[in-house]
C-alpha cells in the first residue's frame, strides 16, 4: 500500500535545467525561447500557446537532438536523496512536466520516480516537426494528474504534496495536500504552503509523512 505521494515539477524542479532552451540552443534560439519561458514562468503568458510558440523554434532538428539532450540534463542537489527517502518511508514519487517525455528517461534512471507524464514532441521522417502530440500538460492537466495517480494509489488527496517553481504548477499546487514552491516565481511562492528557496531538495525530507 501506497502510504503518500509526491508530484514534482521537472524542469528546474527536478532537474536544474530548463530543457526546451537546451533543445532551442540547437536550432540557434535560445535566447528568444528562454525570454517566453520566462514569461509562462510568471505567469503572464498562458502556458498552451508559449509551448506551441517555443516547439515551433524546433521544427527541423533531427530527431537524435533528443537523445543528446537529455544525456545533459542535471538532477538538482538532493533530488535522489528525496526521492530515496519517499521510498523508504512508504511513498511514490511522480513527476509530470510541461516539458518532453522523450527527455525523461535518463533522469528516470539517475533519479528513480515511479511515474512520469510530459508532452510528446511529434517526429516525422527523423525530425521534429514544430509540434506536440496530444494534449498540452498545463496546469490543469497536472493538477488532474495528481488526482488520478492519487486515485489509482489509493492516497487520500490531504497525503500528496505537490512540488514546483513556475505558474504551471499552480493546478496541482491547489488541489495537493502540501505544496512546496522550489526555488520558485514570485506568484508560486505567494500561494504555496512552504517555500524553499535553497537549491537543495533533500530539504524537503522533513517535511515527508
Amino acid at each position: 500500500m501506497t502510504k503518500f505521494l509526491v508530484v514534482f515539477d521537472v524542469d528546474s524542479t527536478l532537474i536544474n535545467d530548463e530543457a526546451i532552451e537546451l533543445l532551442a540552443a540547437r536550432a540557434g534560439k535560445r535566447e528568444e525561447v528562454a525570454e517566453v519561458t520566462e514569461r509562462a514562468m510568471r505567469g503572464e503568458l498562458d502556458f498552451e500557446a508559449s509551448l506551441r510558440q517555443r516547439v515551433l523554434t524546433l521544427a527541423g532538428l533531427d530527431e537524435s537532438v533528443l537523445d543528446s539532450v537529455s544525456q545533459e540534463l542535471s538532477p538538482t542537489q538532493g533530488a535522489k536523496e528525496l526521492i530515496a527517502a519517499i521510498h523508504e518511508r512508504g511513498g511514490q514519487a511522480a513527476a509530470v512536466s510541461g516539458g518532453f517525455i522523450q527527455l525523461l528517461g535518463p533522469v528516470k534512471e539517475k533519479l528513480g520516480f515511479d511515474i512520469e507524464r510530459a508532452n510528446t514532441l511529434e517526429v516525422a521522417d527523423g525530425k521534429l516537426t514544430g509540434q506536440v502530440v496530444g494534449k498540452v500538460i498545463d496546469r490543469q492537466a497536472k493538477a488532474a494528474a495528481l488526482l488520478e495517480w492519487a486515485g489509482k494509489l489509493g492516497v487520500p488527496q490531504h497525503r500528496t504534496i505537490a512540488v514546483g517553481d513556475g505558474a504551471n504548477d499552480l493546478g496541482m499546487m491547489e488541489v495537493a495536500g502540501l505544496s512546496v514552491a522550489f526555488c520558485a516565481k514570485p506568484v508560486v511562492q505567494q500561494k504555496a504552503k512552504i517555500a524553499l528557496n535553497e537549491r537543495d531538495l533533500s530539504k524537503l525530507i522533513p517535511l515527508l509523512p
